[in-house]
């Protein structure tokens, strides 16, 4: 008879741990988030036990009954968690014990919690990375609506944090659609990577049972097991990947976040943003502070954090399994529930974010933008060399500046002063708008090129 209030080790011990070391131990209120992951592998495990006949059938029925009743009670919060029993694993075979009795001593056969933890771990990541894939989409679909509206808003593009070239708003809009589309193809080739069932690889040397490794994959949901069981056992790649990931993710987010932070400013007022999505100040009135935006710049850390951490847990372990890869689970689900939010309020900025196209137009006619414009011309039009071109745009610039305007402000006699082989006449070259639709080139910020790619995006993810 199994004693239902001890750990399964306890017959090796004199003494059972100390209440200090039950605590730090216990992994339970990280891992019963495992719960449904632990019971469908465990499910699967007894299908194939049956199938090889390991263990009596009718033995394995009880196993499966009962599972399913643990599953229902954890869901209706009726299951109580113990920290004594350490982890989710032992937290639900302790109860399958009190509900069908000695018959749940079949479960763990032909199984360690060394295969079985990163089996159920490797569950949830698949699933996590579909789910943030998922909220990526819905990201991205709300960059590509607010893009629409964009597509011959002209603002200034910055190099330095200069103005530099005139460019579509739509069109920086999009170049985070490319950076969060980057986003989706890492979780969606960490899928691929992960796709191996580690179920069966016991605490590290495989098991002497005639079990079927295949079937079990299959219905866990992986292409195949996994080659090695020591790897198998002692592999993380999949959480490291998963935590680099998010965390180049988080990156992206941040830096669309600080620009909106940037662009909200007084100094910029280039964008406002609805109420819904601002706070204000306990001294100031006349505060709206973009704090979503704050947020998830501050939240990056938090990814970075993790990332680090797991790598270090990692750099110096033998290899197999260890307690310290415990911590890996909090790492991972910290990381994603994090990343999860970042995400969520990205999508609530996107959709609350108002463009003043003036604002941005104007500030696109300072810092001479189109200078580049004028020297393309000289090789385009009159056929000089590029080098040639940018010398007398840089001297036009400076007579300019001197002078105190803009380069549309110039005569097309003063422009002349600086043209000794050709006489020009050039009233649009340095339009701001004009300077914008003019480059065609694949990738570019002329309109026609965005319409292009924000079609192309709509597209692939109807």
């Amino acid at each position: 008879m199994t004693n239902k209030n001890k750990t399964v080790w306890s017959n090796r011990f004199a003494k059972a741990n100390s209440k200090n070391f039950q605590r730090i131990g216990s992994s339970i209120n990280i891992d019963k988030r495992l719960y449904n992951e632990d019971i469908k592998a465990s499910i699967v495990h007894v299908q194939m036990l049956i199938k090889q006949k390991i263990i009596p059938k009718n033995n394995g029925k009880k196993i499966i009954t009962g599972l399913n009743k643990i599953k229902s009670e954890i869901e209706k919060n009726k299951f109580k968690f113990k920290e004594k029993f350490e982890d989710i694993h032992q937290n639900i075979e302790k109860r399958l014990f009190q509900m069908i009795g000695d018959s749940a001593g079949y479960l763990h056969t032909a199984r360690s919690r060394n295969d079985q933890v990163v089996t159920d771990f490797k569950m949830w990541v698949k699933k996590s990375s579909l789910d943030i894939k998922k909220i990526l989409d819905l990201l991205i679909k709300s960059i590509l609506k607010k893009a629409e509206k964009n597509i011959n808003t002209v603002m200034p593009g910055f190099t330095h944090l200069k103005n530099a070239q005139p460019i579509s708003f739509a069109h920086y809009l999009m170049a985070y659609v490319e950076m969060l589309n980057r986003d989706k193809k890492r979780f969606i080739n960490n899928i691929d990577l992960i796709d191996e069932c580690p179920l069966g690889s016991a605490a590290l040397a495989g098991t002497t049972f005639n079990i079927d490794r295949k079937f079990t994959a299959k219905k866990l949901g992986f292409k195949k097991p996994t080659n090695n069981s020591i790897d198998s056992v002692s592999d993380r790649d999949f959480a490291v990947d998963f935590l680099a990931a998010a965390a180049t993710c988080a990156m992206h987010l941040s830096r669309l976040a600080e620009d909106f932070i940037i662009f909200n400013s007084e100094a910029f007022n280039f964008v406002e943003f609805n109420d819904k999505v601002l706070t204000g100040s306990s001294i100031m009135p006349q505060k709206k502070n973009p704090d979503p935006a704050e947020i998830i710049r501050g939240k990056t850390a938090i990814n970075y954090g993790r990332l680090n951490s797991m790598l270090t847990i990692m750099k110096g372990l033998p290899i197999s399994y260890y307690k310290d890869l415990q911590d890996d689970k909090e790492l991972v689900f910290d990381s994603y529930d994090t990343l999860k939010d970042s995400l969520l309020m990205s999508i609530e900025l996107i959709e609350n974010l108002n463009s003043k196209k003036n604002n941005m137009k104007e500030m696109a006619k300072k810092g001479y933008t189109t200078a580049t414009d004028f020297a393309d011309y000289l090789v385009m039009k009159k056929k000089f060399p590029f080098r040639e071109g940018y010398i007398i745009s840089s001297k036009l610039v400076n007579y300019a500046e001197k002078k105190g305007v803009r380069l549309d402000q110039l005569s097309i006699k003063e422009i002349n002063k600086f043209v000794k082989k050709s006489k020009i006449n050039i009233p649009k070259i340095f339009d701001v708008s004009n300077s914008m639709n003019s480059k065609t080139s694949f990738g570019g910020t002329a309109p026609k090129n965005v319409k292009r790619m924000i079609a192309k995006y709509k597209n692939q993810i109807k």
